[in-house]
């Protein structure tokens, strides 16, 4: 992948799975009170390495593979596919030119 996409994609992919392991953050520490604002801190700055680690399709499907756990059954990427993490990352990047675009 060229640089710019590899940086466009990381950067969806950094805010959307940002907010998934935040809200299973707030499920665990509803559960379970032990678990600690540096426990979330910890498991972001590893998880948005890893992002930043990926250089392809195959990277980014590895990484959602890992992190399936943030992805529910209405999600339809419980078990990550290379056809389903290039649905995933295509919406992501879809809504994010959506969010971009300015009426006219």
């Amino acid at each position: 992948m060229d640089k710019p996409n590899i940086q466009a994609i990381s950067e969806v992919l950094i805010t959307d799975m940002q907010k998934r392991l935040f809200n299973d953050y707030k499920v665990m520490r509803k559960n379970n009170p032990q678990v600690t604002d540096e426990d979330y801190d910890n498991a972001l700055s590893i998880m948005v390495n890893e992002i930043l680690h990926c250089n392809n399709m195959k990277d980014v499907n590895e990484l959602l593979t890992e992190y399936c756990d943030l992805f529910t059954s209405y999600d339809e990427l419980t078990v990550p596919t290379i056809d389903g993490t290039l649905n995933y990352v295509i919406g992501l990047l879809v809504k994010q030119c959506k969010v971009n675009v300015k009426p006219v």
